[in-house]
């Protein structure tokens, strides 16, 4: 005969299983949050110790980011029952081969109330969950609200990933957020966080490079350095913001940027590219036989004439003299079929400007020999708060496979530099007469 189940002995199971869940829910992980930041090296404490709600650590390879990242994921779990908390890296297939075993590694397998292989996340018993994402279907994870994020290998995630999507997520919450990469050169959108976190309290930056980090020998690192081309090296071991190769303008550094510079009280003179998605220039003074840049222009969506009102009410009773793109002597920004360079005249600005386009390639050269010229000296002078002429000159580049002195625009940033070259070319013309045969000669 069948055996009949005894359906109190069913019952009793059932309140047996539900009482040793309970007891797992109840269980104190706090000590594996306490061990994980024990097996950190003491670079990776600096970062985990800041009290800041942003941190940005820029490190060379192998210093151990995700490893890191991995460790903060799990104690903002445990130490928030409930919670939601994302790591989120270039793509959905990198998330997997990255960092999804090493997280189920370091989970104690009591402490995981289930998996999900294709969600790539895990639910902990108290009630908290992580996830692995990519972010190269920004829209697909839109309509969550995160209690932490940690972005790895922040540079190659999707700027509008975290912009439109990703930072509205932490809003309600008020929750934290890591971006931790090695660097990516330094045109790209972390660098410019980077620069953007000097200026907020609650952001902090570390750099670190893989000597720093503690995990690869020193003798391996030289063995890297034989092997790889300086500037590959000092990115990916020395955690430096690197320019590409190929620069329009190679010589543009830390020498021409100075604090010391400020608007003389003379004539102002502004360069300017015309452009319709940005109005982009340059503000400086002519000192001698250098120019000052001291500020800059960058108005979206806009006009001549709106930015020609601007500058008026900003500097009344100056002389204002613009040098923009020769191409505005013909270009109609208005209703009233007034050309750009008409427009400025209006506003009481000077307005010099060659009747032809300058060629690119003296505009080029003329803006180098003002950076710094063969002998050595800097004329060229640009205060730190000029942020978009910087990035163009340190970051313009040609375009690789066209012929020479075609600039590579797919970055938009060259609009600053063309100002700057308009502005130069027309104040420190480097074209002179030869007196005794009228022809031009190249000083440059």
């Amino acid at each position: 005969m069948p055996r009949t189940r005894n359906p109190a002995a069913a019952r009793l199971a059932q309140l047996e299983l539900a009482a040793q869940e309970e007891r797992q829910k109840q269980r104190d992980y706090r000590p594996l949050a306490d061990q994980l930041y024990r097996s950190l090296t003491e670079p990776q404490r600096k970062v985990w110790d800041d009290g800041k709600r942003f941190k940005l650590l820029c490190s060379g390879r192998r210093f151990g980011k995700t490893y890191l990242c991995i460790a903060r994921l799990i104690a903002w779990a445990i130490e928030n029952p409930g919670s939601l908390s994302w790591y989120v890296t270039q793509t959905y297939i990198s998330a997997k081969q990255i960092a999804w075993r090493q997280l189920k590694s370091m989970l104690p397998p009591e402490m995981m109330l289930k998996t999900n292989e294709t969600e790539l996340s895990v639910e902990l018993i108290n009630g908290s969950r992580i996830q692995l994402k990519g972010s190269d279907r920004a829209d697909a994870l839109r309509g969550v609200s995160l209690s932490a994020l940690v972005l790895d290998e922040a540079a190659y995630v999707k700027q509008d990933a975290w912009e439109m999507v990703l930072r509205p997520a932490l809003s309600d919450q008020c929750g934290p957020a890591w971006f931790i990469t090695t660097p990516a050169g330094s045109s790209n959108w972390f660098h410019d966080l980077w620069e953007q976190a000097q200026d907020f309290d609650d952001w902090a930056t570390f750099s670190y490079t893989t000597i720093e980090g503690g995990n690869v020998p020193a003798d391996e690192i030289e063995a890297a350095r034989l092997t790889l081309d300086e500037r590959t090296f000092r990115q990916e071991y020395l955690a430096s913001f690197e320019t590409l190769s190929g620069r329009v303008y190679p010589d543009f550094g830390d020498d021409n940027i100075s604090q010391d510079i400020a608007d003389t009280g003379g004539p102002i003179l502004w360069g300017t590219d015309f452009n319709v998605s940005v109005l982009a220039g340059v503000l400086g003074s002519r000192v001698g036989d250098t120019l000052h840049i001291w500020d800059e222009v960058s108005v979206r969506q806009t006009n001549t004439d709106e930015v020609c009102a601007m500058l008026k009410d900003r500097f009344r009773n100056r002389r204002l003299i613009a040098f923009p793109d020769p191409t505005g002597s013909a270009r109609k920004t208005s209703s009233a079929g007034r050309t750009d360079h008409e427009i400025i005249r209006q506003y009481g600005f000077g307005c010099v400007s060659p009747k032809a386009p300058w060629a690119v390639k003296d505009k080029i050269n003329a803006t180098n020999c003002m950076i710094r010229n063969a002998n050595g000296q800097i004329r060229l002078f640009v205060h730190p708060r000029c942020k978009n002429t910087i990035k163009a000159l340190r970051n313009v580049t040609y375009k690789q496979g066209a012929d020479d002195y075609v600039i590579d625009k797919t970055g938009g940033i060259e609009h600053w530099s063309d100002g700057l070259g308009y502005l130069i070319m027309s104040e420190f013309n480097p074209l002179h007469l030869n007196a005794g045969k009228g022809t031009g000669i190249r000083l440059y």
